[in-house]
């Protein structure tokens, strides 16, 4: 268990970086790019001409014997919903910073920006199953909550199923949701059949958003000589002759295939994606996808 000071300064100093980034870049972005859940009903006005015929109140026209119509406005209160990987491989960083730290990061930005939007916030924390989940609620103690489960959640499993969160959402969350699925989608090649049928699911209730994490050293290998490496989700330990050209042409070429195929899934269910690295600006690449929307 970490020590209780040192995550109470770690989600102090998160809060500074990612709510400057929220009050300064994302706010807009965020407020443009994702709309609430349509219109809603506001008040019962005399009709006038040119008004649409189809909302008018018959009710209130009987009663009143003069056309009444109906008055819509935006609902612009959103549920957003943060599904973040606590799978071991979220614990590999090639530099500063690790999967974790990153997603951790982009979870705090986008849920600061939900609240200057006045929307609720949740949080779904999952492995190869659903570790924890934090139902949506306002308010800034309610984010800094999410922040401190994430900084120091300790998973039971290591491994990673995206089927999982995906499937639990759409059982547990009855109203539609803004949802933010990160992960460095590590996940079983058997299952993506299953999660392109689940997100598919899930896509028509909700407005799902993939934010993939990766490091670079998942996408290839230095030539550093014979060294011994751990997966960090089975604990299975191999010596790698990385001087080898072809290791790391084969090395390289299965994390590009599995990246494709990732995105292949995603493509075909419509859900927009973006790539962040642990060493890249991952503001540059959340605006990117922000403007796209």
């Amino acid at each position: 268990m970490r020590d209780t000071a040192d995550i109470l300064k770690q989600v102090r100093r998160i809060e500074i970086k990612t709510r400057g980034l929220s009050n300064d870049i994302f706010a807009g972005h965020y407020h443009s790019a994702f709309r609430g859940r349509g219109v809603a009903f506001s008040e019962v006005r005399e009709y006038r001409a040119g008004d649409d015929v189809r909302d008018i109140d018959w009710n209130v026209t009987a009663r009143t014997r003069k056309p009444h119509i109906k008055i819509y406005e935006e609902e612009r209160e959103l549920t957003m919903m943060l599904l973040v990987d606590v799978s071991g491989s979220g614990t590999f960083g090639s530099g500063e910073r690790d999967k974790r730290t990153v997603m951790t990061e982009i979870a705090a930005v986008l849920a600061f920006s939900a609240a200057q939007n006045n929307d609720k916030v949740g949080c779904l924390l999952f492995s190869d199953r659903v570790e924890k989940f934090i139902p949506p609620k306002k308010g800034r103690s309610h984010i800094l909550r999410i922040i401190s489960t994430l900084l120091e959640f300790e998973p039971e499993s290591r491994g990673t199923s995206l089927v999982a969160p995906v499937e639990y959402l759409t059982s547990v969350l009855k109203k539609r949701s803004t949802t933010f699925l990160m992960s460095d989608f590590d996940s079983p090649e058997g299952e993506d059949e299953r999660l392109q049928q689940v997100l598919g699911i899930a896509s028509r209730k909700h407005d799902i958003v993939a934010v993939k994490v990766y490091d670079e050293r998942d996408a290839s290998l230095p030539d550093v000589g014979l060294v011994e490496m751990t997966d960090s989700e089975s604990g299975e330990r191999v010596w790698v002759d990385t001087s080898s050209k072809s290791v790391r042409q084969h090395y390289a070429r299965h994390w590009q295939e599995r990246h494709e195929k990732m995105d292949m899934v995603l493509s075909r269910v419509r859900i927009d994606h973006a790539d962040v690295t642990t060493e890249e600006d991952y503001v540059k690449e959340l605006i990117k996808l922000f403007k796209r929307r």
